[in-house]
């Protein structure tokens, strides 16, 4: 059973650092091809949207709004994955989320697996 637990969110000020950690237990990575990892947010009235991912070969994606600011990093020998957080905006705040992808049907990557979410609150 894959599991995904959160950890690092927390109240900080605009212009501050977090780092958010995900401990991933039961998710074989060989088994999905080229497929990866990432951190999604949602906002208080807002759709969840990809912050940034990691695939399987290292190649990362971020969204515009995040680049340069946060960073996703792994740690295969641990099972972690990391978003490390720098000069943080009020409009970062959010509950973001862990998650991970699986092959489907040997095909295309399609995100299967979430964490529980942990909160990130930045205020002015």
């Amino acid at each position: 059973q894959v599991q995904l637990v959160e950890s690092g969110g927390d109240s900080v000020q605009a212009g501050g650092s977090l780092v958010l950690s995900c401990a991933v237990f039961g998710y074989i990575s060989g088994n999905h091809g080229n497929c990866g990892m990432g951190w999604y947010r949602q906002a208080p009235g807002k759709e969840r949207e990809l912050v940034s991912s990691t695939m399987k070969d290292g190649t990362t994606k971020d969204a515009d709004s995040v680049k340069g600011r946060l960073t996703i990093s792994q740690d295969n020998d641990k099972n972690m994955l990391y978003l490390q957080m720098n000069r943080l905006k009020t409009e970062d705040t959010a509950v973001y989320y862990c998650a991970a992808e699986i092959w489907k049907h040997y095909y295309y990557c399609e995100w299967k697996y979430w964490g529980q979410g942990t909160q990130v609150t930045v205020s002015s």
